[in-house]
């Protein structure tokens, strides 16, 4: 394939460029996963893959119980499909609940506490109830179980990843929980090798140009697993060869003739950014302290310019407008300068609110 650039054809078939999805659970499912750990900037993550949208249609469709939102890989939040979400759970959560036990008997969360607490939260969800995590919190103190210091999130999390709880939607700006029978019917389960090949096909579609390493971490499964994945679906992929690593990606990509000028402001924890192990393909190693500062694990919101993270950029809303402020590593081209402008309309557009740059 003819002029290679990882970052341009992630781009592409994250659907980013071109933007071409009608509705938020397309972009899910293509996706198959998309991370919402910051709920506003995962809220952008899928309204700029969108032709048109605000927060407003994607919550609608959170509350029209299209796409869901739990604990599904890596023990971090995403959102999900309706139909994918059991399989997703059933393939992925085991290694998470493994891996988490000392730090769940660290808290003194043992299998009675967490029998006793499902006990309590189902009684106090059945009959189709939300409730906040606030609320959830009081209903375990009343069983006179302490969701103090992070009991109550590690008590949540792991009855989520078991499949008995996922979020609902929020109140004002809390989120709340509902059990997951009963704000979703029974949805298709996959046996373990169709899940594994099922996952494999969409990352590769989804996040391609992508390595085997790169899938194994996103999805946290064991490499033999990962490997297993591919292996069933690697016949429907194109392979590339890059610098000694291989690359998978959909078949369909179409040959790009060299760079094209193209800037997008992503949110923090964007697909783009988190899909991957390897993120040398779009950025700078001496930029990673710029995109997470402090290396805390908190991801900035990017500036992507030619499929490389050219700068970051923050937000203030004001009352009646955004003002958006980019903060680019180096000095952006006369191009660059216009597409920014043409970006922040974009995410304007997005929140139907007006947008100053400074």
């Amino acid at each position: 394939m003819a002029n290679f650039d990882i970052g341009l054809y992630r781009l592409y078939n994250q659907g980013v460029a071109g933007a071409g999805f009608e509705e938020p659970g397309q972009v899910v499912t293509h996706l198959g996963a998309v991370q919402a750990q910051d709920y506003p900037g995962a809220l952008w993550s899928l309204g700029l893959r969108m032709k048109q949208a605000t927060p407003a249609l994607i919550q609608q469709a959170i509350a029209g119980r299209t796409i869901i939102r739990t604990w599904p890989m890596r023990g971090t939040l995403h959102f999900v499909a309706a139909a994918d979400v059991r399989w997703l759970l059933k393939l992925l959560t085991p290694r998470i609940i493994s891996a988490t036990a000392s730090r769940l008997r660290y808290l003194e969360i043992d299998d009675k506490v967490l029998g006793t607490s499902k006990e309590l939260i189902v009684r106090a969800l059945e009959g189709g109830k939300q409730l906040t995590r606030p609320e959830i919190y009081q209903v375990l103190e009343r069983g006179n179980i302490s969701p103090a210091g992070q009991r109550g999130i590690h008590i949540i999390g792991r009855l989520s990843q078991e499949g008995l709880l996922c979020f609902g939607t929020h109140q004002g700006k809390q989120p709340t929980f509902v059990l997951l029978d009963e704000w979703l019917p029974r949805t298709r389960e996959l046996a373990r090798d169709e899940a594994l090949a099922e996952l494999a096909k969409r990352y590769f579609t989804g996040h391609g140009p992508a390595t085997l390493a790169d899938f194994e971490r996103w999805a946290g499964l064991k490499t033999s697993d990962a490997r297993a994945g591919l292996e069933m679906v690697k016949a429907e992929l194109h392979r590339e060869e890059v610098a000694g690593q291989t690359y998978w990606l959909p078949q369909n990509t179409p040959p790009m003739p060299g760079k094209q000028p193209s800037l997008y402001l992503l949110p923090g924890f964007d697909e783009f950014i988190l899909g991957y192990k390897d993120r040398s393909a779009v950025f700078e190693p001496q930029d990673v302290s710029k995109i997470i500062p402090g290396g805390n694990g908190m991801f900035l919101p990017t500036i992507v310019s030619n499929g490389r993270v050219v700068g970051t950029w923050k937000r203030d809303l004001k009352k009646d407008k955004i003002v958006i402020k980019p903060v680019p590593f180096t000095a952006l081209s006369p191009a660059e300068i216009d597409g920014l402008v043409t970006a922040a309309g974009h995410y304007g557009r997005f929140m139907s609110t007006a947008v100053e740059l400074i």
